[in-house]
C-alpha cells in the first residue's frame, strides 16, 4: 500500500485530514527503548497548526495517544499504534469541491483515482495533517538516532527568491498572504554521526531511501544531495571529494556528494535539500471546471490554509530523514549496532 514506508521498520500512517482522528502504525522498534514523552511533545509542537500568524487558523492540539507498543513509556516489542483527534475540522468550507477541483490539488486525480468516493474534506487522506502521524514516527526515530550519537537538523533555506536572515524570508511570506497568495520554498537537512556503510548500491541506497519518504509530505516537488544540481555545471576537479586521514577516521576534503557514495554512507554528514512548491489553496480567482456539469468555471478557496508551508515542513522533513535513516540503520548487517537502551 502507498501509506507504507520502510523495510525493517515498517510504518503506516492512516486517517483523513477531517476523520475522528489520524495516526500510525508501527512495526521493527526494538523493545526496551525509553520514549521521552515530553520531547516528543515539543517535537510535535514545532508542526502543529495555529502556532503563528503564518499557519492556518486550525488549531488542533496533536497530542498522541498510545494504544500499544509501550509500557510505562518503553517499547515492548509489539507494534506501536499512535492517534491523534481531530477536534477542530470544518468540512462545509470544502463542499463545493467535489465537483470543482482546486487547481494543483488532488481534488481532480482522487475522484478519478477512487471514482467520486474520496474524502474531500480537508484534502482527506491527500492532506499535509498527515504529516502529524509522520512526526510521532520521526519523533521517536529522532530519539533513537540521537542515543547512537546520530543528530538531525533541518533549516528553511530560501522563501521564494529570498534566501536571506529569517526576517527577511517571513517577509516574504507576509508579502504573499496580504495579497491572498502564497509562497514556496527550500529546506535543507543534515545528518551527523552517521557511521560508514549505511546502504546498499542501485535500488536501496540512502538518496533512494530518503527520496522515497520525503515525497510522501506532500508539496515536495524537488530533492537534491550534496553539491546537487549546482554540480552539474562543474568539472569533476571542483566536484571530486579528496581523502584525507585526520587521526585514524578516513574523511573527504570537501562534502560534494552529500554523504553518500554509491548509495553508501561515507561518515561525513548526508545533507540534503528539498523544494516545496507554493500552497496550492489561494484566496485569488482560478480556472477550474464543473466535473459533474463538464463545463468551464471560476473558482476561489476559502477556509483555513498556510501561506507558506516551508515553516511547518522543517520538522516533517527531519522526521521523515530520520525514519529512513533508523530504517537503514536497522537494515544494515555490517555496520555494528550501539546500546540504544
Amino acid at each position: 500500500m502507498s501509506s507504507q514506508y520502510g523495510k525493517k521498520l515498517k510504518i503506516s500512517i492512516f486517517g483523513q485530514s477531517h476523520s475522528p482522528a489520524i495516526g500510525v502504525n508501527i512495526e521493527g522498534l526494538p523493545a526496551g527503548i525509553k520514549i521521552d514523552s515530553e520531547k516528543l511533545h515539543t517535537f510535535l509542537k514545532r508542526r502543529r497548526p495555529g502556532n503563528n500568524n503564518t499557519s492556518t487558523t486550525r488549531t488542533e492540539e496533536d497530542i498522541p495517544e498510545f494504544l500499544s507498543g509501550l509500557v510505562d513509556g518503553i517499547t515492548c516489542g509489539a507494534p506501536l499504534t499512535a492517534i491523534i483527534r481531530n477536534t477542530d475540522t470544518r468540512s462545509s468550507d470544502y463542499r463545493e469541491f467535489r465537483d470543482i477541483p482546486r487547481p494543483s490539488h488532488a481534488d481532480y486525480t482522487a475522484h478519478i483515482k477512487f471514482g467520486g468516493f474520496q474524502d474531500a474534506s480537508g484534502g482527506g487522506h491527500f492532506s499535509g495533517r498527515l504529516t502529524a502521524p509522520l512526526c510521532i514516527a520521526g519523533g521517536i526515530c529522532i530519539q533513537i538516532l540521537q542515543k547512537l550519537g546520530i543528530v538531525i537538523n533541518a533549516r528553511i533555506l530560501q522563501i521564494g527568491n529570498v534566501c536571506g536572515t529569517d526576517e527577511e524570508m517571513m517577509l516574504e511570506i507576509f508579502k504573499a498572504k496580504e495579497k491572498g497568495d502564497s509562497i514556496g520554498g527550500i529546506i535543507e537537512c543534515e545528518a551527523v554521526g552517521l557511521p560508514v556503510g549505511l546502504g546498499d548500491p542501485i535500488f536501496d541506497g540512502i538518496e533512494n531511501r530518503i527520496a522515497s519518504i520525503i515525497f510522501g509530505i506532500p508539496g515536495v516537488k524537488g530533492i537534491e544531495f550534496g553539491s546537487g544540481f549546482e554540480g552539474a555545471a562543474r568539472k569533476g576537479s571542483e566536484n571530486n571529494d579528496g581523502f584525507y586521514m585526520d587521526g585514524n577516521t578516513i574523511k573527504t576534503e570537501t562534502n560534494n556528494s552529500g554523504g553518500i557514495l554509491g548509495g553508501i554512507t561515507n561518515g561525513m554528514p548526508v545533507i540534503f535539500r528539498t523544494a516545496f512548491k507554493p500552497t496550492p489553496s489561494i484566496g485569488i480567482e482560478q480556472n477550474s471546471v464543473n466535473l459533474s456539469k463538464s463545463e468551464n468555471t471560476t473558482i476561489k478557496i476559502n477556509g483555513r490554509h498556510d501561506p507558506c508551508i516551508v515553516p511547518r515542513a522543517v520538522p516533517c522533513v527531519e522526521a521523515a530523514a530520520a525514519i529512513a535513516l533508523y530504517d537503514a540503520y536497522l537494515d544494515n548487517s555490517t555496520v555494528l549496532q550501539g546500546d540504544i537502551n
